[in-house]
């Protein structure tokens, strides 16, 4: 009984994700993302596009790396993937994190932090293609939304390209094609 109370505490607070603004626009919505919104989204398009990975992945390990990968940011906030990600917002996120996993019974809260650090280092196969992912969904909201957020923070078509290559180390074909709706972008003057 201890371990299903435990379980269920986590779940309400991971709620809090769900207040976690992101800064993106879902394609065709005026408001600003929510990080359980980014948490879903990428799960889904990982699950359609698993079969294009460079490497042999396992889905539900990748899947879980999504799912949690942000988690932290209920403490920390969510920082635009352009910024520099400074000592202390790492040491936040980490610490957040932590705390939430650590309403997990032991084992299942232990096992959940080390596949988050997985994520973070992405030296394995499963972590490069969940971290290419990861830059999909946002790269398709300002593709298909005028580049509102690469706009609004300022974000050159360096920055954009330079970030976003990473894709080609979990996917060399998605990125190609990424890449290329990248250059159209810039073609179209959404990306500057």
């Amino acid at each position: 009984m201890e371990a299903i109370e435990k379980v269920l505490t986590f779940i309400v607070e991971i709620e809090k994700l769900k207040d976690v603004q992101r800064n993106t626009k879902p394609v065709g919505l005026e408001r600003y993302e929510n990080s359980a919104e980014h948490s879903w989204h990428v799960c889904l398009s990982a699950l359609m596009l698993h079969s294009f990975s460079n490497e042999a992945v396992n889905i539900d390990r990748v899947i879980k790396m999504l799912l949690i990968h942000d988690l932290g940011e209920i403490d920390a906030g969510d920082t635009i993937v352009y910024a520099s990600e400074t000592a202390a917002v790492k040491k936040e996120e980490i610490a957040g994190i932590q705390r939430i996993l650590s309403l997990l019974p032991d084992d299942m809260g232990n096992d959940f932090f080390t596949l988050w650090h997985e994520f973070e280092s992405g030296d394995t196969a499963d972590a490069r293609f969940a971290k290419a992912i990861d830059r999909v969904p946002p790269l398709l909201h300002n593709i298909h939304g005028d580049g509102h957020s690469w706009k609004k923070h300022g974000i050159s078509k360096e920055q954009v390209f330079s970030v976003n290559q990473r894709i080609g180390q979990g996917s060399e074909v998605l990125w190609s094609v990424m890449r290329g709706k990248l250059e159209e972008a810039v073609d179209q003057g959404i990306l500057e």
